[in-house]
């Protein structure tokens, strides 16, 4: 039963995706339906996780709108999920970044990593 379930799994795999880590600043270019019309939104923050496996994978992108924070959690492989851009990459030593949530201003920053 589980070969079955991965061949299912393979087939909605999205062919190249771009690496991107915790703590990156990214850009999502996500596909948005309004009545008969599709547009393209980029929605760009730092992600605070990744999480799952295989087609089942999300991740999720914080960023400050307006003086309020925004998260947003889309699945990696998501067909609404059109491209992903890497502007800068995080030094972080965790996993999981949810400690940011309580922060504001430059302490909500993260550190560049220079390569």
């Amino acid at each position: 039963m589980s070969e079955i379930i991965k061949k299912i799994e393979q087939a909605e795999l999205k062919s190249e995706i771009t690496e991107f880590n915790v703590g990156d600043t990214i850009k999502v270019y996500a596909k948005i339906k309004e009545g008969n019309r599709e547009r393209v939104q980029v929605f760009e923050g730092t992600v605070l996780k990744r999480q799952g496996g295989s087609n089942r994978e999300t991740f999720t992108v914080r960023k400050f709108s307006n003086g309020v924070g925004v998260e947003k959690t889309w699945p990696l492989h998501s067909p609404f999920v059109e491209k992903i851009e890497v502007v800068r990459h995080g030094k972080v030593r965790r996993a999981k970044l949810n400690y940011l949530r309580d922060r504001v201003g430059k302490a909500a920053k993260v550190k560049e990593l220079v390569r």
